[in-house]
């Protein structure tokens, strides 16, 4: 199985990570109406929060341009290496998120999302 496809697994999972960061930090987690308990939060518990809805904002894209770029028969070991790149600086734009860096967080946003340009448009130039 390619190294990408398991990058998308990583994805998947990081927006459970952040919420549990929140979970953790945040005052006495209600979990009987999460969505509200996570509106009211604050400092490093609101940008965890925010982070998880980022990630699961970005997933879609990142998870199509994967599929595209393998089934579509791009390089693999270039839709591999694009995958391990999106992971990573989707795991720096938490990071960033966290530590209230926003000039910087953005930077890994777009980083991210210009790999998963990237990863959908493998297959034009894999010949």
């Amino acid at each position: 199985m390619p190294i990408a496809l398991w990058c998308v697994l990583v994805a998947a999972v990081l927006p459970i990570v952040c919420v549990g960061i929140a979970k953790a930090r945040g005052p006495r987690y209600d979990n009987r109406n999460p969505r509200a308990w996570l509106a009211q939060q604050t400092g490093l518990a609101s940008r965890a929060g925010a982070a998880q809805q980022n990630h699961f904002e970005a997933f879609p894209f990142f998870a199509v341009a994967v599929l595209v770029a393998i089934l579509g028969g791009g390089m693999i070991d270039r839709v591999n290496l694009l995958a391990i790149a999106f992971v990573v600086a989707r795991v720096l734009y938490t990071i960033c998120y966290l530590a209230d860096w926003a000039a910087l967080r953005s930077l890994m946003w777009f980083t991210g999302f210009g790999l998963s340009v990237a990863l959908f448009v493998q297959p034009a130039f894999a010949h």
